[in-house]
């Protein structure tokens, strides 16, 4: 194995080309194998189209399985950003393609000049310690294979902001692999009341549209978001959400009762209408998947006492909609294995929109309170940008971000929401993509977006033998 040094400071801007002469051009072992002897293995690739001739790019496979992509620009600052995407995707193995197509994806950071890391897990599904553990794995190889970068960041967007906050927490102490965290429309209230809202739309749509199960297909609890065995596919939901609400039809070619359902599951659950159906996927797939695939078939989510409004008829809606309580161990797993504790050491800056459709803002209130439970606020910036996507936001934005945050390691001097946001425009003169902060926003409490369960465990609550059981993520609830 050839391994490559950090560029020292009297050469941060040589090419890394001068640095990788001589480089295998077929494949570079990374050293690590797995229980079946298994190596993983880096292999020289094409770059997405913005970096070709930017970057020298790579793919391999991890001793999990997991694949993953590495850039390092030609014009590397010496330090690495390690990406954690977001869903979870639901396939059964790891898929090749997503490392690179996120690579593209978050080019803007290799641009900047920061080497690029990114596992797509070892698995498709839940876990959001499974995911963490994997990218860390991924930092790891690049370790082996270029040394140890200056600075590392963890960056994690949606459902890969919880992966990143995991990391940071569990890999990230003050003398830890991690120097900073950017966490960007990030899914921060965790799993144990972060899929809350989705619980509300399962029952409010169904207690509307009875379509799913129809009534004439074999019944299951909706917790379970769908019955393990069957085959409903994305488009056959969709179609059951258009016959119930002409959802995607012009309103004036909606009928009366779908324009009613539609009205009251919308002003009921608050789910912006241009995201209704991928968050009933969610509370259908993703339920499915982790009910019947992480926890045994055990149900984490409940909706007793809440009282739900905004109908035409709230009495006969709470009257009803189905009711479930939650099994407490089911919810000690999976709060385990996604809430965060607040544990913070290092510098973490966010970035959210307000209009957010998929991971509602008030994500944002909930971390702070997290970290202000645990005595770490003050590892906290938060900002906020007036977008309404939920995928990708301006990327000059994120390069003023994580020139943000290596400022604020490098230096010691914690920025302000107004200080990264003027900050944005010598970014913008080179991608031109625009900034759009809002430096005097402050998020409500995450309760005032969805309604609290009474009751519930959390992972606090575990023995001590609970945890250590769980320290190993294998054979207990939620599972690699």
């Amino acid at each position: 194995m050839i391994r490559r040094s950090v560029p020292s400071q009297d050469r941060r801007r040589t090419t890394l080309a001068a640095l990788l002469a001589g480089v295998l051009t077929v494949g570079i072992l990374v050293g690590a194998s797995n229980a079946r002897g298994e190596t993983a293995e880096a292999a020289h690739a094409d770059c997405p189209t913005g970096l070709v001739g930017k970057a020298d790019c790579y793919t391999g496979r991890d001793a999990e399985g997991a694949y993953y992509a590495i850039a390092v620009p030609r014009d590397w600052n010496g330090s690495l950003v390690v990406h954690a995407h977001g869903g979870p995707d639901l396939g059964a193995g790891s898929d090749p393609a997503r490392s690179l197509d996120d690579l593209g994806r978050w080019s803007v950071m290799v641009k900047e000049g920061y080497a690029w890391a990114g596992s797509s897990y070892r698995r498709g599904g839940y876990g959001t310690r499974m995911a963490a553990a994997d990218t860390e794995s991924v930092r790891r190889l690049f370790v082996a294979e270029f040394g140890e970068p200056r600075r590392t960041y963890v960056h994690g967007q949606s459902w890969g902001g919880n992966v990143a906050a995991k990391v940071v927490e569990s890999y990230g102490g003050r003398h830890g692999a991690y120097d900073g965290a950017l966490l960007t429309n990030g899914v921060l209230a965790g799993g144990s009341r972060g899929y809350d809202y989705r619980v509300d739309l399962r029952v409010v749509y169904q207690y509307y549209c009875g379509n799913h199960p129809r009534p004439t297909e074999p019944r299951y609890p909706l917790w379970q978001g769908l019955r393990a065995d069957s085959t409903m596919t994305a488009a056959g939901l969709r179609a059951r959400l258009q016959e119930c609400t002409g959802y995607a039809s012009a309103p004036e070619e909606r009928t009366a009762p779908q324009q009613r359902n539609l009205d009251d599951i919308l002003a009921v659950t608050r789910i912006p209408e241009r995201s209704l159906e991928s968050h009933l996927r969610f509370a259908t797939f993703t339920f499915r998947d982790i009910v019947h695939e992480r926890l045994g078939g055990r149900n984490p989510f409940g909706n007793r006492g809440v009282r739900y409004s905004g109908s035409h008829d709230d009495e006969a809606l709470n009257a009803g909609v189905e009711r479930f309580a939650p099994n407490p161990t089911a919810v000690r797993d999976l709060s385990y294995d996604s809430d965060l504790t607040g544990k913070v050491s290092i510098p973490v800056l966010t970035l959210h929109a307000i209009d957010d459709p998929t991971a509602f803002v008030e994500h944002e209130a909930a971390y702070r309170a997290t970290l202000r439970g645990a005595g770490r606020a003050g590892q906290l910036v938060q900002t906020f940008t007036r977008e309404r996507e939920h995928s990708e936001l301006s990327d000059a934005e994120y390069a003023a971000s994580v020139d943000a945050l290596d400022a604020w390691v490098r230096e010691g001097e914690k920025p302000t929401p107004a200080s990264v946001a003027a900050s944005c425009g010598r970014f913008d003169e080179t991608y031109g993509t625009g900034c759009f902060y809002d430096t005097g926003f402050r998020p409500d409490p995450y309760a005032s977006r969805v309604e609290p369960r009474p009751g519930g465990l959390r992972w606090p609550a575990m023995t001590a033998g609970q945890e250590r059981a769980w320290s190993g993520i294998e054979g207990v609830g939620i599972a690699p």
